[in-house]
């Protein structure tokens, strides 16, 4: 599976970048495959362990800001692997 979040600290003011780092530093220290861009971190993995990786990222956040957002969408495909970069090497191949 693979999993798009995004955790927002509610009340942090404008730059939130220092709380974000810390939630990319719980998903980078999993060993997980992930990647990050301007709007979401991208994990994937089995159910379990990719879930566990959002709970800890989440809860880094809410340390440093005591309320939060998060935004999740997930793709759940059984036998797929690598998709993190399969899906995006497919659409790049057709656009040639």
């Amino acid at each position: 599976m693979i999993v798009a979040f995004s955790v927002t600290p509610i009340g942090a003011g404008e730059d939130v970048g220092e709380e974000v780092a810390e939630a990319v530093r719980v998903v980078r220290a999993s060993g997980l495959p992930n990647r990050t861009d301007a709007m979401f971190t991208s994990v994937e993995g089995e159910w379990d362990e990719v879930m566990d990786v959002v709970k800890r990222a989440v809860a880094a956040v809410q340390a440093r800001a005591g309320r939060v957002s998060l935004v999740l969408k997930a793709d759940l495909r059984e036998g797929v692997t690598d998709g993190l970069n399969s899906k995006v090497r497919r659409v790049e191949d057709l656009l040639g």
